[in-house]
């Protein structure tokens, strides 16, 4: 194969490029452009040969044009392995602005010495909407209820949107786990809302509110007269939320006589009303919570393994907000623009000493005992921002945890006073994390050293 062949190889190589791509010289001409460029820009290879590459008035090349009354561009003056790449905007032959990414490389000789430059442009305009959209539901997200009502920024409950997504996708079964107060039924909800039976029913079940008779006939309804009180035929859950998803939520508190006839109602897709032997064919996807540990349920025989490998197919876990402490602050500043636009009352912001506070307290009852917290502060309070004196008593004195609870306290001042500097000692006199051991907040621990008199620095030493 001679030169020329391989020359009409390469030119038709570089016209199947999706990427438009310039070859000029080392004075600033065009020398050639394919087929891409052409559809890119406008222009024709033709018609732009020859002319300078500034007439694309691309936006990076502007500033690297040398103000020395030589106009040239820097490029050539990039070590030989560098290649810029960049981020322009040139303006096509219509006048109208593209978004563009662009490679520009110098090329050399034999001998090292310049010969021009090549340039690759990837049109990116596409891409540059699709970043400003995400860009402004991101901004959505943060200036409303988060996502689908959760709140978190915080890598835990990012990972937890992730599985969510995902869930929503498929119509596997979905176990929610996590502390009570976690937020299980808006990811119940939101698993129904962005998935594809969101145009369904969705039908929520507590299966801790009932007991057996009754949690039977709620989910799978009965016929007239099955019962003592059945006056008429009743449908159950399952079948109203027939084409859509079905919570149960409390899931661990479900009977055992109940959660036979609920495994196979999942495996068969069909049941029986209670007092009737007809089967009703139902396409439900089942969506469950619980706080409880199921693996020592199934080890106390109170809830069935087969039941559990059935449910637990897609588990989420969320975390507890002790977990997640970076959210509190923007918890605390949603649930306050909330309460401020219910109650109308002028309260505003929060002060650093409350706000610490609640960093550091354990929230045994997580989202839900915030919320409360907040509350209560908004009905103590009349105007401005909220501070210490308007928290629930138990988050400003907590108890400490009862070590020696078997045994009665003679000497309670000295024996409060010696816990305080052991675990000040056992941190290093850091208080925040005294306060976690104690299972009380920096702000007590800092009137317990001025009530008992104690030199941070002197026991500290003590101890060394």
């Amino acid at each position: 194969m001679n030169k020329i062949e391989i020359n009409r190889y390469w030119g038709r190589v570089i016209d199947t490029l999706n990427d438009a791509l310039l070859i000029i010289s080392k004075e600033g001409r065009i020398l050639a452009a394919n087929r891409s460029f052409e559809e890119m820009t406008g222009y024709t290879a033709q018609e732009i040969t020859g002319q300078s590459c500034r007439l694309l008035k691309c936006d990076a090349c502007e500033k690297a044009i040398k103000d020395d009354g030589q106009g040239w561009c820097t490029l050539f003056e990039q070590p030989r392995s560098d290649i810029r790449k960049c981020r322009c905007e040139i303006v096509k032959k219509d006048g109208t602005a593209m978004l563009a990414l662009k490679n520009a490389s110098v090329l050399y000789d034999e001998d090292g010495s310049i010969m021009g430059a090549v340039e690759t442009l990837t049109d990116i305009s596409e891409l540059d909407r699709l970043d400003k959209r995400v860009a402004f539901l991101s901004r959505q997200l943060d200036e409303t209820d988060g996502y689908c009502g959760i709140i978190g920024r915080s890598t835990q409950m990012q990972k937890v949107f992730g599985i969510i997504e995902k869930a929503a996708r498929s119509d596997a079964p979905v176990i929610i786990l996590g502390e009570s107060g976690t937020g299980k039924e808006l990811v119940a909800r939101a698993i129904h809302d962005r998935g594809f039976r969101s145009q369904g029913a969705y039908v929520q079940v507590n299966c801790a509110a009932l007991n057996a008779s009754l949690l039977e006939s709620e989910l799978f309804g009965h016929v007239k007269g099955s019962f003592t009180g059945a006056f008429r035929d009743r449908k159950g859950r399952f079948e109203s939320a027939d084409g859509g998803d079905l919570f149960l939520d409390e899931i661990g508190d479900i009977p055992l006589s109940v959660q036979i006839k609920l495994l196979r109602a999942l495996e068969t897709k069909q049941f029986e009303r209670v007092g009737d032997d007809r089967p009703v064919a139902v396409d439900v996807r089942i969506i469950t919570a619980t706080n409880k540990d199921l693996h020592a349920l199934i080890a106390q025989g109170a809830f069935r393994q087969d039941l559990y490998f059935r449910i637990n197919v897609i588990p989420i876990h969320l975390p507890p907000l002790r977990e997640r402490r970076e959210d509190i602050p923007l918890l605390v500043e949603t649930f306050m623009r909330r309460l401020s636009a219910r109650t109308g009352k002028p309260i505003h912001g929060i002060q650093k000493e409350a706000l610490d506070t609640f960093m550091v307290y354990p929230f045994p009852g997580n989202i839900r005992e915030l919320k409360s917290a907040l509350q209560y502060a908004f009905t103590i309070a009349e105007k401005g921002p909220l501070n210490v004196s308007h928290l629930p008593p138990q988050m400003i004195a907590p108890r400490s945890p009862a070590i020696h609870a078997a045994a009665p306290r003679k000497q309670p001042m000295r024996d409060e006073r010696q816990e305080l500097i052991e675990a000040l000692q056992a941190t290093q006199g850091n208080q925040t994390r005294a306060a976690q051991l104690l299972g009380i907040n920096r702000v007590t621990v800092w009137n317990r050293m001025r009530k008992y008199g104690v030199d941070l620095k002197r026991e500290i030493k003590t101890n060394g």
